[in-house]
C-alpha cells in the first residue's frame, strides 16, 4: 500500500514536471521545427544572393609590378603579408599589418588606395552584380553592424533590384565582404531563433542552447515514462470490455 502511495505521488510528480517542461521548452521547440522548415525550404545560394554574382573576368596583368618588398616601402608601411590581385582594372597589393587594418596599394605606382571612397565602392559593386540595377543607397558604416559582421569600416551600397540587394564593400580593401537580401533577412531571423544566439547569431555551442535541449530531451523523455503506464490501463480497460 506505501509503495502504491510512493508510485503515485512519483507519477503526479513526472506529470506536473513534464507540464513545465513543455511549457518552458515547447515554444522554442516549435522555433526549431520552424526554422528547419525555413531552411530547407529556401535555396542557400538565394539567400547568399549567388544568381546576382557576375562573373569575373579580371585578369592579373602584370606589367610594370614592383616587388612587394619595394611596394611596401614606397607606401611607407612594414606588412605581415602580400597578395597581388586585380582591382578595378588596376594591379594591386593587399598587406596585411600585425595589430592594423589590411590596406590596398598601386602594384604599379605605389599608389596607397586605402581606405577606398564612395566613387571606388560603387565601382566595385557594381562590378560584382550581374546586371544594371539602379543605386538606391552608398552608405559608410564606421563600426561592424549587425548584418555585415565583419570587422572594419565597410561601405554598403543597396540595388533597387526589387529583393532587397546590399552589398558590403571593405573600406580597408576594396573587397565585397557581405551580400545580403531581403530573402537573408528571412532565413537569418530563423537561423537566430534556430541556435538561439540573438547577439551576432554565429555561435551554436553556448549553454542557453545546451540548456534547452536538455529540456527538450528531458520533456521527451518524461513523455515516454507516463505513456507506457498510460497503455497498461487502456490494454487492461480493453480486456475489461
Amino acid at each position: 500500500m506505501l509503495w502504491q502511495q510512493e508510485n503515485d505521488i512519483m507519477k503526479r510528480w513526472l506529470i506536473r514536471l513534464h507540464k513545465w517542461a513543455a511549457l518552458i521548452i515547447g515554444l522554442q521547440v516549435l522555433a526549431w521545427v520552424a526554422g528547419g522548415l525555413v531552411m530547407s525550404a529556401i535555396p542557400i545560394e538565394r539567400v547568399r544572393g549567388e544568381h546576382n554574382i557576375a562573373e569575373s573576368a579580371a585578369a592579373l596583368d602584370l606589367a610594370g609590378v614592383m616587388a612587394p618588398q619595394d611596394a611596401a616601402a614606397r607606401a611607407g608601411i612594414m606588412p605581415s603579408s602580400a597578395e597581388l590581385r586585380p582591382w578595378l582594372g588596376r594591379t594591386i597589393y593587399e598587406f596585411g599589418r600585425e595589430g592594423e587594418a589590411a590596406l590596398i596599394v598601386d602594384a604599379v605606382s605605389g599608389e596607397v588606395l586605402s581606405p577606398i571612397d564612395e566613387q571606388a565602392a560603387i565601382e566595385v559593386a557594381r562590378a560584382d552584380y550581374a546586371g544594371e540595377p539602379e543605386i538606391a543607397a552608398v552608405t559608410l558604416f564606421a563600426e561592424p553592424t549587425w548584418e555585415s559582421r565583419r570587422p572594419g569600416p565597410s561601405w554598403r551600397v543597396d540595388f533597387a533590384d526589387g529583393e532587397g540587394t546590399r552589398l558590403y564593400v571593405s573600406a580597408a580593401t576594396g573587397e565585397i565582404i557581405a551580400r545580403r537580401n531581403d530573402v537573408w533577412r528571412i532565413y537569418d531571423f530563423f537561423w537566430m531563433l534556430h541556435i538561439m544566439d540573438y547577439d551576432d547569431r554565429s555561435d551554436f555551442n553556448h549553454p542557453l542552447l545546451i540548456l534547452a535541449s536538455l529540456f527538450a530531451l528531458g520533456m521527451s523523455l518524461f513523455g515516454f515514462v507516463l505513456l507506457f503506464p498510460w497503455l497498461g490501463r487502456m490494454i487492461a480497460r480493453r480486456r475489461l470490455d
